[in-house]
């Protein structure tokens, strides 16, 4: 009996060595016919294990967060841009992929569009899987959209299982940037015209397909200096769309600060998440989970990455946010998904004047030196070693705003430093723990967190980009200031201009849709560069261009092996 894959990696689809070519999990064609549900059911499961190498490539890559030294795990390839095609996380984020696109695509092979309502609306859930997938792909293995579309790069377009599985198989090599981009919104429009059932935002909606084909023509939208007025348009109409559906809200101040700890289902602002459940994460598998790497929480989690310097700055650029526990107070929003972990000392912190210093001409550091009160007078105690030997040297602080507790000093190697006045944060090898929560806690249970795809705070933000693409600053600067109040008060910018457009939106993109794999895709899609210039074991003073190859990520050695035709390497260098 003729038998169609039913749970389809990459290696297994592309593979062209082996006799048994049917994995476990297999099901009858007739099984199918009668239960295409069982295959879309399938393609939901298999973004749970996709959001996991998804987020780590997408977030790791950026600015907004540090590790505490270097990693055998394959993942710290994504941080140090050390690019390499033999990486388990890729390849897993490549197979995961393709295993839900062969499962949506199969399940509409047995699928008749208008045959009623729901059998429509099953169809447009794999239209929108698909085109999903297919879009993180691209921006993952293929060049911005801005540089050479049509030439460049994207992934190999494979549609579901072919009719003759058995057969001698020649699939197509890499499409063009464009060809791809072509296709996800071919999926994505045709998802929006089958989606008329509204099952709640861990499933596909028309709206979900809204909000993506938004952030899909705005990567498609040129740089700010060399806008393209197409694509601007159709990505703030497609905004348009989403806002205007009436079907999400902006949660308050306070309702955002606990964002991370909402399940979906109760997230008026998210359009799309996919949903994880706690009985995924049974004991040590809270390690695993994304939050687990940026946060222990109640015993779990390893705790090795923090936010980033550059990040906390732009927090407290408008007003220094204090995580101290007896005066905790929280300036922008956002900061409420940082937790520093402060050591108590036995129930009585100790007071530090904490800053950054220049080691070297290449390298930064943390310094937390020993608070000394003499009146009304500060004074900074800095003990380090030198040949084996404790050396102690003491700086008068000067106050340059002291309600906010923020001081300077001027350093023995001759520099000034700007710090705050703070209470000691335990350290991670050199690195004080600047613990990330916003992927961890969903209904306060430890690590649990269903990635959020689209949200309500991302489409107001797209269509600011679009409107100052456009020109039209008055709208951007609205939709900017909407998201820009809720989390900081009296926080609006007074002004938006050609000038300075770039600058304010890009910040705004960078501290709202921190750590939900957006910040690298965002700096090299607008043709601009990453830059590292904080503490941590990276190279600090690396510049990656979005010329760079590095930009994109080699497609995995494992699955050029096992594909039947030729799959084209991206350039080395």
């Amino acid at each position: 009996m003729k038998k169609l894959l039913f749970i389809l990696s990459a290696t297994a689809l592309f593979s062209s060595c082996e006799i048994d070519r049917l994995p476990k999990g297999s099901m009858d064609t007739e099984g199918v016919a009668e239960n295409p549900q069982a295959l879309i059911t399938g393609a939901y499961a298999q973004l749970k294990a996709w959001s996991d190498p998804m987020h780590r490539a997408g977030e790791y890559a950026g600015d907004n967060m540090m590790i505490r030294g270097a990693s055998t795990d394959a993942f710290y390839e994504f941080i140090s841009f050390s690019r390499t095609p033999n990486n388990y996380r890729l390849s897993n984020f490549w197979d995961y992929s393709y295993k839900a696109i062969a499962q949506a695509s199969n399940a509409m092979k047995f699928l008749k569009e208008g045959e009623n309502v729901e059998v429509d609306n099953q169809i447009g859930e794999c239209y929108y899987i698909r085109g999903l997938m297919y879009f993180y792909l691209v921006r993952a293995y293929g060049r911005p959209y801005y540089q050479s579309p049509e030439t460049n790069l994207g992934v190999p377009i494979v549609n579901g299982t072919p009719e003759n599985p058995l057969g001698d198989l020649n699939f197509p090599d890499r499409a063009t940037v464009k060809e791809t981009y072509d296709q996800i919104i071919a999926d994505l429009t045709k998802a929006e015209s089958l989606l008329t059932l509204s099952k709640g935002n861990i499933y596909a909606t028309k709206e979900a397909a809204q909000a993506l084909l938004s952030r899909v023509y705005l990567y498609m939208s040129g740089t700010y200096e060399a806008p393209n007025a197409q694509y601007a348009k159709l990505s703030a109409e497609y905004a348009d769309k989403v806002i205007n559906s009436g079907k999400f809200n902006l949660l308050g101040r306070a309702e955002f600060m606990r964002y991370n700890t909402f399940t979906p289902e109760n997230n008026k602002e998210t359009i799309f998440a996919v949903k994880r459940l706690a009985s995924e994460f049974s004991g040590s598998d809270h390690y695993y989970g994304v939050g687990g790497m940026y946060a222990n929480i109640g015993g779990q989690g390893w705790g090795e990455m923090y936010a980033s310097a550059k990040y906390i700055d732009l927090l407290n650029e408008t007003g220094r946010n204090d995580w101290r526990p007896d005066s905790y107070k929280i300036v922008d929003a956002r900061a409420a998904f940082i937790e520093p972990t402060y050591d108590d000392n036995g129930g009585k912190y100790t007071e530090v004047f904490r800053y950054i210093k220049q080691d070297s001409e290449t390298s930064k550091n943390y310094m937390q030196d020993t608070i000394i009160r003499s009146g009304n007078t500060l004074i900074a105690k800095e003990v380090t070693t030198v040949d084996k030997k404790p050396v102690v040297d003491r700086y008068t602080l000067t106050p340059v705003n002291a309600s906010q507790g923020i001081y300077s000093i001027k350093h023995k190697d001759g520099r000034p430093y700007t710090g705050v006045l703070d209470y000691y944060i335990s350290l991670n090898r050199a690195y004080p723990q600047f613990y990330i929560v916003k992927a961890s806690r969903e209904g306060e249970n430890s690590h649990l967190h269903s990635p959020v795809i689209s949200r309500l705070g991302e489409i107001y933000l797209n269509r600011a980009e679009a409107n100052a693409k456009l020109g039209k600053y008055a709208e951007a600067l609205a939709d900017l200031n909407k998201i820009r109040t809720r989390s900081i008060e009296n926080g609006a910018y007074t002004s938006l201009s050609a000038a300075d457009a770039s600058e304010k939106i890009d910040k705004e993109r960078q501290l709202e849709l921190a750590f939900q794999a957006e910040r690298s895709y965002d700096v090299f899609r607008n043709g601009k560069s990453l830059t590292r210039d904080y503490p941590g074991p990276h190279e600090q003073q690396a510049v990656i261009p979005a010329t760079d190859y590095r930009v994109i990520y080699y497609i995995p050695q494992s699955a050029i092996n096992s594909y039947p035709g030729q799959l084209t390497q991206n350039p080395t260098q």
